[in-house]
């Protein structure tokens, strides 16, 4: 005869049943990308950990697959080709996410076109544990996030592996940027990045030159003309005499000054320390209007507080540069308005950070079909055709 069940037995079943239910429908939300699910429910639990924590699960969880639903088709209006590399779209995820290169591939299928490897912001030559922790902070009532995270890296030897790994997949179809830095007690910065050059030549679509992250001692101090000049002749003559000649770009501090920005002009139009492409901007160290807890922490400041200042000095290196060098920029994107503003400033490409952080995998569709409706609106045809059209620093700030 069967036992009945007593009304303790019936919680139970109820609530395996519900649980069940539970982690189904928020598994599904999660492959479907759902935004609303996202909104309400999978970030604001996110955010409820710490920075660094989540930020590690991120990467985890994409590793293991969890990245949501596969990739729609890009619209055609959004395809390019730059320094001879096709882009299906022009957003990429900005180097600082995946710093030490666990995650190419899972991000590449969530949609972006290019992902750039690096510590918040580059990989060093040998293996250092970076800052003291807390080292990252949430801005939420500002869409900002304080780092100082102080090139934590993996070294030069296992981030290679991991993208050798990446490139020797047959299924895998997409485009690597590396960033690169120097060693925090390195008494040979030029050498660090000359080695990295050599190091990942096999495996890079492009180099980043990183000389603008504020996490690092005097890293900020070769941005000044000679040692700017200095650096990228050295590693231009390393470029030179390798096999593959990837292209080299130059990321930029917000916090130039009218000077600064011009010496960095002159010298990157110049024929022995010339760039390929510039990334406007890094980490800015101003504090400017910012309502949030934490916003007297040290470290750089990503998010919507740059969303204007990294725009205006897109349009502003853009006017100095002739339009003659390529720009990918960043710096508080979070719409498809934020990206187009900046490429109508001057930038072909564009990258996000503190936007997927905030609002999880559905941003990148977002931004990619509202960025799509608005070429369509202003009757371009490719993307191409808006760049640099609203270069007037007036114009953006209408």
């Amino acid at each position: 005869m069967a036992r009945r069940l007593t009304t303790k037995d019936k919680i139970k079943s109820l609530l395996r049943v519900t649980s069940s239910a539970a982690t189904i429908f928020t598994g599904v939300c999660l492959y479907q990308g759902n935004e609303r699910f996202y909104d309400e429910i999978a970030m604001p639990l996110i955010r409820l950990s710490d920075p660094e924590v989540a930020h590690k699960f991120a990467i985890n969880a994409i590793q293991w697959g969890f990245r949501g639903a596969p990739k729609l088709e890009d619209s055609t209006i959004l395809k390019s080709s730059l320094w001879g590399i096709d882009f299906e779209n022009p957003l990429g995820m900005a180097a600082g996410f995946d710093k030490q290169g666990e995650a190419v591939k899972g991000l590449h299928e969530m949609g972006f076109s290019f992902v750039e490897i690096g510590n918040r912001w580059s990989i060093t030559p040998k293996p250092q544990p970076g800052n003291p922790k807390p080292r990252v902070f949430r801005l939420k009532e500002d869409n900002a996030i304080i780092n100082r995270y102080g090139f934590n890296s993996d070294g030069h030897e296992s981030v290679w592996k991991r993208l050798k790994a990446v490139r020797n997949d047959p299924h895998f179809v997409g485009v690597i940027g590396v960033n690169l830095g120097k060693n925090k007690l390195s008494v040979d910065p030029t050498k660090d990045y000359t080695d990295g050059i050599e190091k990942f030549n096999d495996v890079a679509d492009y180099f980043v030159i990183n000389v603008s992250s504020p996490n690092t001692p005097g890293l900020r101090d070769l941005q000044n003309k000679k040692n700017l000049e200095h650096l990228l002749i050295k590693v231009n003559e390393t470029r030179q005499s390798l096999h593959r000649k990837i292209p080299l770009l130059l990321k930029l501090a917000p916090d130039l000054t009218d000077s600064e920005r011009q010496d960095v002009a002159d010298v990157v139009q110049n024929s022995k320390s010339k760039v390929d492409g510039l990334i406007i901007s890094n980490t800015t160290i101003e504090r400017k209007n910012l309502k949030t807890l934490h916003q007297g922490e040290t470290g750089g400041l990503s998010g919507a507080p740059l969303t204007e200042i990294s725009t205006m000095m897109i349009a502003d290196m853009y006017k100095r540069t002739h339009g003659s060098i390529p720009i990918i920029g960043v710096g508080g994107i979070f719409s498809g308005s934020d990206a187009y503003d900046k490429i109508k400033a001057g930038a072909s490409l564009i990258q996000i950070y503190t936007s997927f952080i905030y609002q999880g995998p559905p941003v990148i569709s977002r931004i990619k079909r509202e960025l799509s409706e608005l070429i369509e609106k202003d009757g371009f045809t490719c993307i191409s055709d808006a760049i640099g059209k609203n270069s007037s620093i007036k114009q953006i700030l209408k």
